[in-house]
């Protein structure tokens, strides 16, 4: 069967997205690992589907590169308003996205037609550890003590729908992510994995990171990997809750605010180029 495909990025986050509201694809988390492959396929960070929902507008399945299917991508949700609006699935420039970390509310930014950016309601973020989840003996993982590969880290655990391990560091650009990201992912206090942020803070309004993400390695960005830093930030004394705090990352930079226990999301969302993909 052939299906019309739409490449997007969200800050360098690239997916291929399928409209699946007529038609759906059996087994995804296949089909994701051989668009994914930037030799032999497509090549993305995965495969995100837009599928009718019963409790939103659009209901939005993530699959990472690996073919696992994960809970919510902060960079993939706003390409998927994004693609909601121009295939005629939404008229308005509020909608509501269904997901496996629960119903997330967007905005989009539209100028003559176009949606140039989008804003997104990320919910409440889970500081608990077994919300997250990780084994850790304090109800709260804050400024902990881990140690990884015999080095030890400083590390705050957010969980924004994935698991996040945030890390404080002085210099993101020397650290040897593709060597230490596995250490991290794989770590036995993380049942679920987790999503790992190394974090340089340039001022109390400014943060740099680069990130590993479970199932897919380092990536330009992460949308939920952003949110998840400015709550280890504020947390931790760094930045002013309640204020925009930018995020750079290394395909861009987001906006983020925690305020009134709400995490405030916007970025930009684009589309690459569409094609056609036959699905033997």
């Amino acid at each position: 069967m052939t299906y019309d495909f739409y490449k997007m990025q969200g800050i360098g986050n690239d997916y291929v997205y399928i409209n699946c509201f007529e038609r759906d694809i059996e087994n995804p988390g296949e089909l994701s690992k051989k668009i994914s492959d930037r030799h032999f396929g497509i090549g993305s960070d995965g495969l995100i589907l837009l599928r009718p929902s019963t409790v939103a507008d659009v209901k939005m399945s993530m699959f990472n590169a690996d073919g696992s299917e994960g809970l919510m991508c902060g960079n993939g949700i706003r390409c998927v308003g994004k693609l909601a609006y121009m295939l005629g699935l939404v008229h308005t420039d509020t909608i509501t996205v269904e997901t496996r970390s629960g119903i997330k509310k967007l905005k989009l930014n539209i100028n003559n037609g176009n949606v140039e950016s989008v804003r997104v309601d990320m919910g409440s973020p889970a500081l608990e550890r077994e919300k997250i989840p990780v084994e850790y003996d304090a109800p709260r993982v804050v400024n902990a003590p881990l140690t990884v590969l015999g080095k030890e880290y400083r590390i705050t655990c957010v969980s924004m729908g994935n698991p996040h391990a945030v890390i404080f560091t002085d210099n993101v650009d020397d650290i040897d992510l593709a060597k230490i990201g596995p250490g991290f992912e794989k770590n036995p206090i993380f049942p679920q994995g987790v999503n790992t942020e190394f974090v340089e803070i340039l001022d109390n309004k400014n943060l740099k990171m680069r990130v590993w993400e479970r199932g897919s390695g380092e990536t330009l960005a992460c949308g939920t990997g952003a949110c998840a830093v400015v709550v280890a930030a504020c947390i931790n004394g760094i930045c002013p809750r309640g204020e925009e705090i930018n995020v750079h990352l290394r395909g861009g930079t987001l906006q983020i605010k925690w305020d009134n226990d709400i995490v405030w999301m916007t970025g930009p969302a684009e589309l690459v180029f569409t094609g056609k993909i036959e699905i033997v």
